[in-house]
């Protein structure tokens, strides 16, 4: 009974161990496979050129892959209100005092998108710096200060432009290349990496001791610096989904862009009759983000508070008071300064706008005329 019964115990544990082979080498077999898989950088190089490589990759990964960033560079310009600007690494204020920064081509007959504190006031003259070094008188066909905003006009044809996308359709955490030239032309063109960190921002800026607003922008981590003003913030697709405008200087990895439709009706008009004529309201609102900063004791979550009247604008015989809350003109339905802003650049001077306005918890209806600019 002894022998018998431990023959079979022998016979199972050998089973058992030959399985236990097979599965052992079957896993080698299968890691080993992997392994000469698996791509090994080799990291045995210099700090500085791990971090470009990183870097590449970052920059190219999320790109269309017919998109060519060396290509798009070409379409930003580099803008300066005097013409012989020197070398602006060597003066800190040169940004400023020479109103260094960039430019986007938007068509191939020479119209370029800035910020207005880049180009100024409208009829000034700029001179643009193009990718092959020819340097060009500009004039400034449109400006708003309000929006930080300007269109250049050059006098020629030919050129490669970048396409418009749309700032609507924007996501957190989407993708993003901001382009421009960010301490002067030692640097222009310069391309930067980053995500859309935040969008509907509302800016408070302090200049001579007067306070304004911008509104609706967009937040990326992407760096800009100074002379990047002007340059686009473009998308994986290569379109431009902003104009880079401007950086908190008391915070790291926090800079903004000025949505890109906010300014197409503008565009399209220059490019397609080679005018703009712009309607006039005569007002300006604060939507409910400015109202956090003011520490007042308004209370509204729908519209646009009115705050100022100009008095030769045709609001102002209209009815409408400094208090009342737009809520819509016409039929559309608005809740920032800058809708209200791209809905009329749309109309032409003399068109009709109704506006509905809350005043007193009460609603009212006004047309208005729009005037001329």
């Amino acid at each position: 009974m002894y022998e018998y019964s431990r023959r079979p115990s022998k016979f199972k544990y050998f089973i058992i161990i030959f399985i236990l082979m097979i599965a052992v080498s079957a896993g080698s077999i299968f890691v080993y496979s992997m392994y000469t898989k698996i791509q090994v950088q080799d990291y045995s190089v210099s700090p500085e050129a791990t971090a470009t490589r990183l870097y590449n990759e970052a920059k190219e990964g999320g790109l269309s892959e017919d998109i060519d960033l060396e290509e798009i560079t070409k379409s930003v310009v580099g803008i300066s209100k005097i013409k012989n600007t020197g070398s602006a690494i060597l003066d800190s204020n040169a940004t400023k005092e020479l109103g260094l920064g960039s430019g986007i081509i938007v068509s191939e007959n020479g119209y370029i998108v800035t910020n207005w504190h880049v180009a100024g006031e409208k009829y000034n003259t700029c001179y643009v710096t193009l990718e092959n070094g020819q340097i060009y008188k500009g004039s400034v066909l449109w400006a708003d200060t309000d929006l930080d905003l300007a269109i250049v006009k050059i006098e020629i044809s030919g050129l490669k432009y970048l396409e418009l996308g749309d700032s609507d359709n924007i996501k957190l955490g989407q993708e993003v290349w901001a382009i421009g030239n960010p301490i002067g032309i030692e640097f222009q063109r310069t391309v930067t990496y980053g995500i859309i960190s935040g969008l509907d921002r509302t800016i408070k800026i302090v200049e001579d001791g007067t306070e304004s607003y911008m509104e609706d922008l967009i937040q990326t981590d992407a760096s800009i610096n100074s002379g990047n003003s002007g340059g686009p913030l473009i998308n994986d697709e290569g379109k431009v989904i902003g104009i880079n405008s401007i950086k908190i200087s008391s915070a790291e990895g926090i800079g903004f862009a000025i949505p890109i439709n906010i300014i197409k009706p503008i565009i399209d008009s220059f490019v397609q009759k080679g005018e703009f004529k712009e309607a006039y309201l005569g007002i300006f609102a604060y939507d409910t983000e400015v109202n956090k900063y003011l520490n007042s004791s308004l209370n509204f979550d729908n519209g646009i508070y009115v705050v100022q009247i100009s008095s030769d604008g045709p609001a102002a015989k209209s009815g409408l008071k400094v208090g009342d809350i737009i809520t819509k003109i016409d039929d559309y339905t608005i809740n920032k300064m800058s809708e209200l802003r791209s809905y009329i650049y749309k109309k032409a001077p003399g068109d009709n706008v109704v506006l509905t306005i809350n005043r007193n918890n009460k609603e009212y209806k006004v047309t208005i005329s729009l005037g001329k600019r």
